[in-house]
Order: C-alpha cells, then structure tokens, then sequence
C-alpha cells in the first residue's frame, strides 16, 4: 500500500502540478455543535483569510455532501451539521471524511480528511429483552449456554468492556470472549448442578458494562426453565456460512442454507432456525426458515448502503438445547447508478476573443458503483469548439480549441455524457450553456454599394430625398451606427454645405434650392460609424442627381427683338409658293423634352400668306404674291416649349414684298438727291466690283468642302429647328438672354425657292449699338462656316439692287 501511494502522489505531482499530494488532517468529536471550529486551514494552507475569499475557496466533497464549511472571514474550518460517528461509519474502528479545498483563481486543490473521534453516547442493547433457556437437569456443572451479545454502536473503549449478573447466584455465572470486534461471545456458566425439584426454573439480569465516562449498561432478562434429560445439544454442519447474492435479487430470493444435526430422537431431535439478533433492525432484510434453514432476502437490498451483513442463526431443539453458527452474507454489486455531474464553476458569458485554452467551467464526477461500474469517462456531443480536459482525479475542465465568433453563434449548447464502464454501461449528460459576449469586430455594411437620389431644381430647403442604410453585426452599443458626410476627397476639408444626413436614420435632405442649369449633379460620401470602442466605420458614395424642371422660357435669337430699325426680310415678286422667307432660330437652357420647341404663326397681317414649319421654325410662302399684297408684312410666331406647363415666347418678323408696284410707290426725289444718288451709286458699284472678287475667292476655296456636304442635304432645304442648334449656342443663353449680339447674313438666289441661313464670324466693328461676341461667335462660325447658296448660274437680283448684293437681315 505504501509504494502504491507513493506511485499516486507522484504521478499527481507531475501531471497536476497544482495539487498537493499530502493531504491536510485534522480531528473533531461527533455529536459537535454546527459552527464548532475544527481548525484554522487558512493557516494551514499558508494563504491569510482574505486570499481565500478572493480565490473563491469552497470544499468539494466527492459524496456531494457538505459536513463542513469555510468562514469567509477567518478561514477556519467548522463544522456545518452535526456529525454523528456511528450514522458515517457504523462501527469501523476509524471513521475519516474526505474533501478537498479548492481554490478556484488560480487553480489549486488541497486535499483534507477529517476524523471523527467517537464519543460514548450509546448505551449497550441486548437483542432481545427476555431469554429463556431451557436446561437440563443432568447438565454437568462447566457446561456453556450462549446469550446474544448485546451490541454498542460506540467503539474502541466506549465499546462493551464487561458482563456481569445481578443479582449473583451459585448457579450461573457469566464469561465473555472476543475473538474480533464483530464476532463477541457471551456465556452462562453453570458452576452447580440443577435440580429440577428444588428449583424448576430461575430468573435473573444479565448487565453489559461499556468502558466509557461515565459507563452506560443495558440489560436483559434471563429465565432458566430445568428440563428432563436431554443430553445432545444440536450442531451446526459448520460455525461460518458465507453466502454472495447480487444487490437487485429479488424478494424471497435464497441466500444460503444452514444446516445442523441433533443425535437425540423424537422431540428432544427436532431442530428449529431463528436468529439470535433477530430484534437488530438491519438484519430485517433477511428471513431463516424454522424448518428448513433456507436464508431468503425479504427486501430490496442496496450495495451502495451495506456491502455485507452478518449475523448468528440459532438451531433449538424439541429439549431446549440450542447451538449458533455465523453467517456473513456479501452484496454483489451491480450497475445500478449512473454517473453523477457536479458543478465546481461555470465562467459564463465568455468574450468572443477569448483565447484557445481558455476554461469555461469546472466540474467532477462520481459513481456510487464499484469496481468497473463506477470507473468513469467523459466525452462531448459533437463540439468543435470545446474540449474536456482532466485536471485532477475526478475533475475535468471545459476548455475552448478554436476561436469564437458570436456572429456566427451567440450561444453554445454543450453537452458533456459522462458514462461508466458496466454492462450495460449508465450515462449521465450535462448541458452547458456558454454565452458568447461580443466585442467591436465587425464595421457597419451598407445594403448597397452606392446610392442614386433624384431631386427636382428648384425643390424647397431642407427635402428628404431619400435614406442610406447601414446594419452592424455586432450586438448591443457596437452595433448602434450614426451617420455622417465626410468630404470625397482627402484635399477636401469640409462635405458638401447644400446636403446633410440624419445622424441616427440616415435621411438624406437638401438644404437649399437647385438649379439644375447651374449643377447637374452632385457626389457626397456618407461614413456609417459605430458605437464600439474603438468605433468602426466604413463610407459609400451618394450621387444626387438634379432632375430637370421647365423654369427657363425659350430664347429667340433670330430675329433679333431688340434690334432698331428692326430688320426686314425681303421676298421678291417672282417668289412661288413654299419658298423660304426666313427663319426664327430659338433656344431653351432647359433639358430633354422641356427643351424641344415648337413653332406657330399667332398673327400676320395677311395671314393666308404665310405658314411657319412647327418644328423647324421656317417661315415660307403659302401662295404667290399679288398685286394686292401689302408690301410691308408683319409676323408674330410663338415658339413653345415642350414643358408641363409649357413656356413660351414670341418673335416678330417684317417682311418686304418687292413686286411690280414698288417703283411708283418710291417718292419723286429732287434733282439734288438724283446727284446725290448718282455719287452713291458710284460708290455702290465700286464695292460691289470689289465684294464680287472676295466672292469668287471666297467660291473657289469652299468648293470641295460643298461637294462632301451636298449629299448630306435633303431636296436642298436647310431645317433650323431646335436639334439643329449647337449645345454651346444654349448654354450662352442660360443666363436668359444671350451675352453678345450676333451678325447673320442672309443670302438668296433667284427663282430657287431655296435659301440657306448662315452664321457668318462677326464683322468689326458691327453697329454702333450692338457688339459682336468674341470667343463664343468664334465658335458658332466654326460649327456653321459661312456658304453661298446658288441655283443654276446667277445669284439672286432683286429690283432695285445691283447683282451678288447681300443683304444684312439684322
């Protein structure tokens, strides 16, 4: 035993380097007083009684219970019930509790055992209160009659030390032996004959004497009945009987057989079984047949309780004389108790970032079985984060393997059987629930990668005009997001002024008015921040788009309105139905549909001799001219735009008619003026000679770049409708009214019906009141370069006039 011990303590030393091997032993006397102090473990143990509160020191008892307890205060040990020694132990000569101490933070396991010291606090009981012996009168003096010890659950001194009989009488006299503390024997000596005629029968007190302070005594009463010879007492087969019986047998089960002889006859040779202790309780749970001998078990029997009984079984016979035998019956034990799981601590919840090894619980395990049913293993269900780890004998701890992510499960269930190895093995499950806290790991995501909001121009302050939305994996204050702009740019300092964010549910407002003509769009940032410490955050981009309104009437560039004198356009008396007059060119700054235009005729003064193209803005002739045409003409044309509700604005448009008539309307002019004429006409004919060689230039180099453009043209009429203005000619006019004037050139040719509208490059100086614009004209003379528009092989004439004249319309 002592080399096996050896062999514990030092494989507990090196595997457990946290248990002491030696354990801590103290002493206490039963029947002590709830809160007796038995010693000082603090002490003991080396720590001061604070270190053992703040260790968490408790006592783990392996049969889960508690008959001591530790003052948090002092750190004594005392006693938490009252300890009765014979209830513990029975009456084994030593009677020691085991516990250990365990300190929780950092582990540490003390192992201590406690005796029970017994003390004399019972009295010595006789099995039964009355004994009669039936005796026969030729008994020889010397001759031994057995009496039932009495039994003292006390031990060692306080056990039974003598018998005596009182009161004293020359007959009997009493002997006791002890061959071991369970097997006592107790003796009526006869010292003198019987005689049945002087004296039938005899009555006195057999008292048995414990060795206790003061001594306790118990009694019983013996009655001697002299018989007639009967002279063969009977005998036991053997003095011990040993039976083995499993501990599930049923009621009525046969232990054993006792068996004895008598070699009397008749009814001095019939033998009848009982049990000397039959009054002792606990050996209720068996039954002698006064026949036969057969012990049977009349209740349930439980190993965990008694693994053995004995007991002495008496054979009387018809004369009264009797002899015992010993019968020890052994339990046999079976698998009948599962596992028990008890619970030292469980560290719950436990962070998200806990590290691999981390423990998460501490507990033992037990089995009231032995031998192979109550060996023990421990296992987990299906666990892939958790493992079990032996710590110290029956302990395990419950440890992590793999890192925890409380996204992916906020909560584990673990499931730890604990099994035996009898067959059919018992089990025994625990659960473990370990909740996972969580930690900041995780930044807000956006439900979409950028955003896309439309707002109408000229939208009241502060609109909603959509929400942004972002959700945190996180739980608690990690996952409360706030919303922010940031700027777009790290060069940028501050976000966008004209757009802001609520902070708590990401609505998005404009503050103030749009122009859709000055901004089209617009992209701001919005960051999504946690509440974690440190907070998260991540950003997406927002692109506000500026959806167009009709807010911007249309623009009319030709003809100009401000002009004075306003221009004329000419027609010639020659002119057919469908020929071109002229043209009204308008712009919108709007976009889309709120800037397509259309045209029509609101009032004329012969209004049947005119049409206005609705789409290209054309103004032609309806029929030929008469004589009874007004020469002057006045147009208004509408121009609308496509807008809900439309915008529009008007154009007026002279009109000369040059017919047959015109020379006698002209005033008679004096013979000043015809001299004042001529002159002119002299000068009108030099600059005509001189227009015409720039003319033939001017042919020569634009040639080729006519030939590549003729086949573009269509039944050689030039549409000028709203499409047909550049972009650049709008945006000049977003301001409502264009920046500069502009110089057109009008060319017609004679008897074609056709005409072409041309921007021609500013001529400097224009007129004194009116200006050309620089960078922007030159842009629009390179988009429309100006051409001649011929038909046939003449330019076009007109009454009046010298041939190749141009005309400035405006």
């Amino acid at each position: 035993m002592a080399a096996a011990r050896q062999v514990l303590c030092l494989w507990a030393l090196l595997g457990v380097p946290r248990v002491r091997c030696e354990p801590i032993r103290y002493s206490v006397a039963e029947e002590g007083e709830s809160g007796s102090v038995v010693a000082d473990m603090a002490e003991d143990v080396g720590l001061a009684p604070a270190e053992l509160s703040a260790r968490h020191a408790r006592i783990v008892s392996p049969s889960g219970r508690h008959h001591f307890r530790i003052e948090r205060g002092t750190g004594r040990l005392v006693l938490a019930e009252r300890l009765d020694r014979e209830q513990l132990c029975g009456r084994s000569p030593t009677c020691t509790l085991a516990f250990e101490l365990l300190l929780v933070d950092p582990l540490q396991i003390v192992p201590v055992e406690v005796s029970v010291e017994d003390i004399n606090d019972h009295s010595p009981v006789f099995p039964d209160e009355r004994v009669t012996f039936n005796i026969l009168e030729t008994s020889d003096p010397g001759s031994r009659f057995p009496v039932a010890a009495a039994q003292d659950l006390d031990v060692g001194s306080n056990d039974i030390q003598a018998y005596s009989i009182i009161p004293e009488n020359e007959f009997f006299a009493v002997s006791f032996r002890s061959q071991s503390e369970s097997d006592m024997h107790v003796d009526l000596i006869l010292q003198k004959s019987l005689d049945r005629e002087e004296q039938p029968e005899l009555d006195f007190t057999l008292i048995a004497i414990d060795g206790g302070t003061p001594p306790r005594t118990g009694s019983t009463q013996i009655h001697i009945v002299v018989l007639d010879v009967n002279d063969n007492a009977p005998a036991f087969t053997q003095k011990l009987y040993v039976g083995q019986i499993m501990e599930n047998a049923p009621e009525g089960s046969v232990v054993l057989r006792v068996v004895a002889n008598d070699a009397d006859v008749g009814i001095n040779g019939d033998i009848t079984y009982d049990f000397s202790q039959a009054g002792i309780h606990k050996y209720s749970n068996f039954a002698v047949d006064p026949k036969s001998g057969e012990i049977r078990v009349m209740i349930s029997l439980d190993f965990e309780t008694t693994q053995k009984y004995e007991f002495s079984v008496r054979a009387v016979d018809g004369g009264g004389l009797s002899s015992m035998c010993k019968v020890v019956v052994e339990l046999l034990d079976v698998n009948d108790n599962a596992p028990e799981v008890v619970i030292s601590s469980v560290g719950s919840p436990l962070p998200e970032n806990a590290e691999i090894g981390t423990v998460v619980a501490l507990f033992a395990v037990s089995d009231q079985d032995s031998g192979a049913n109550g060996e023990i293993s421990c296992a987990l269900e299906d666990q892939l984060s958790f493992s079990l780890r032996s710590d110290y004998k029956n302990y395990y701890e419950l440890v992590t393997i793999s890192t925890l992510d409380r996204e992916e499960r906020a909560q584990h269930i673990v499931v730890v059987t604990a099994a035996d190895a009898g067959s059919p093995p018992l089990t025994t499950t625990h659960t473990f629930t370990v909740d996972i806290s969580d930690i900041n790991d995780n930044a807000p995501i956006f439900n979409q990668t950028s955003y896309t909001m439309f707002v109408h121009e000229n939208n009241v302050p502060a609109l909603l005009v959509g929400a942004v939305n972002a959700t945190d994996r996180d739980a608690g204050s990690n996952a409360k997001v706030s919303y922010s702009l940031v700027p777009a740019h790290r060069a940028e300092q501050e976000p966008c002024s004209c757009v802001s964010v609520n902070s708590e549910n990401g609505h998005m407002f404009v503050l103030r008015p749009l122009d859709y003509e000055q901004l089209k769009q617009l992209e701001v940032v919005v960051s999504a921040t946690d509440a974690g410490s440190p907070a998260l955050s991540s950003n997406v981009t927002v692109r506000l788009m500026v959806v167009d309104e009709n807010n911007n009437a249309p623009l009319v560039l030709h003809p100009a309105q401000d002009s004075s004198p306003p221009s004329s356009e000419v027609v010639p008396a020659w002119a057919e139905a469908g020929d071109l007059v002229g043209k009204v060119v308008a712009v919108d700054a709007d976009s889309g549909q709120n800037s397509w235009l259309s045209y029509e005729l609101l009032k004329a003064t012969e209004p049947g001799l005119f049409a206005v193209g609705a789409q290209s803005g054309e103004v032609r002739l309806r029929r030929p001219l008469t004589d009874r045409d007004t020469v002057k003409q006045k147009l208004i044309v509408l121009v609308r735009d496509n807008g809900r509700p439309p915008l529009s604005a008007t154009a007026v448009l002279s009109v000369l008619l040059l017919n047959g008539l015109w020379d006698s309307h002209l005033p008679q002019q004096s013979p000043a003026a015809e001299h004042e004429d001529s002159s002119l006409t002299t000068y009108l004919i030099v600059s005509l000679v001189f227009v015409s060689l720039l003319f033939l230039v001017s042919a020569v180099a634009f040639v080729a770049s006519k030939m590549c453009k003729r086949k573009d043209l269509s039944s050689g009429h030039v549409l000028y409708g709203a499409s047909n203005v550049p972009s650049y000619v709008a945006n000049g006019a977003t301001a409502g009214t264009l920046p500069h004037a502009y110089c057109y050139e009008l060319s017609l040719t004679t008897g074609s019906g056709n005409s072409e509208f041309k921007f021609l490059k500013p001529i400097l100086p224009c007129l004194t009141t009116q200006h050309c614009s620089t960078e922007e004209v030159d842009n629009v003379a390179e988009q429309f370069p100006p051409l001649p528009v011929t038909v046939g092989d003449s330019d076009f004439e007109s009454p009046g006039m010298q041939p190749g004249a141009q005309f400035n319309g405006f």
